[in-house]
């Protein structure tokens, strides 16, 4: 469900959602599966660039909620699932060539976590972003909010996580969440041409850039303890609302505990 292609030619790879029935929703084994494919890519010498995207109707609309009653069920479960996510996004922001986020339609939820992760995220008219993460009763990880608060600043990432609401490309142009709109019958063309751009560049450089803007961007580590802490959510009574919620397609009636 996750596809690897190459291009040696050019020194391109993509890397594939491809799970159309299911909007492109990751399964535990998925987001192992990204983790893979990018520490995979990261080794290899002669790629140039690495494009990610999605097949049918969506980019990615994140995590497959109809797991979490058992891959999320609890403290303890939850952290070791958030771990599994925190490995896939790792390697996609580690990865030592530049990578691409091809979006077109939904990107949503841990699809739009994804995409900050990416170095450069360019979007088909429109598609469709959010993170209405408040209808499952969990908050987002600190290394996934990091990323997202990166892009788009604090006011409107709690915009983004307090209201739930979807957003066009355009609106998430305005807000830095992606890098430029494209009309769609021009997408795969831009996408194409971009991937062109970066390859003939000196990869050596693009290496650098990455690793010395990573360095600009450090600040100090959370502790172990602050790191789990959001965690106890996936103990409390909201947590399995919203999830049984999601999954039988209603609204949730939070009770705050």
């Amino acid at each position: 469900m996750i596809e690897i292609l190459r291009d040696e030619r050019t020194g391109r790879a993509d890397v594939l959602f491809d799970r159309p029935a299911k909007l492109n929703a990751l399964t535990v084994e998925m987001w192992r599966a990204l983790a893979q494919a990018y520490r995979a890519l990261s080794a290899e010498d002669d790629l140039r660039v690495v494009v990610l995207s999605g097949r049918g109707r969506a980019f990615c609309v994140g995590a497959d909620i109809a797991e979490f009653e058992t891959e999320r069920a609890g403290r303890e479960k939850a952290l070791a699932y958030g771990e599994t996510i925190h490995a896939a996004v790792s390697a996609i922001a580690e990865c030592r060539h530049p990578t691409v986020a091809a979006i077109k339609g939904h990107c949503v939820g841990g699809g739009v976590e994804i995409a900050a992760y990416c170095d450069l995220r360019v979007a088909a008219e429109g598609s469709v972003f959010g993170v209405p993460i408040k209808k499952l009763g969990l908050p987002v990880d600190y290394p996934e909010l990091a990323a997202l608060r990166r892009l788009v600043g604090p006011a409107n990432a709690l915009e983004l996580l307090l209201e739930g609401r979807l957003i066009d490309a355009e609106t998430a142009l305005a807000k830095g969440l992606v890098n430029r709109v494209v009309p769609l019958d021009a997408f795969e063309a831009e996408i194409d041409a971009t991937a062109a751009r970066i390859a003939e560049g000196a990869p050596l450089a693009a290496r650098w850039h990455k690793r010395m803007l990573r360095a600009l961007d450090g600040s100090p580590p959370l502790s172990e303890a602050e790191r789990a802490a959001p965690f106890e959510v996936f103990d409390s009574k909201d947590y399995r609302i919203g999830t049984r919620a999601f999954i039988e397609k209603r609204d949730p009636s939070f009770v705050g505990r």
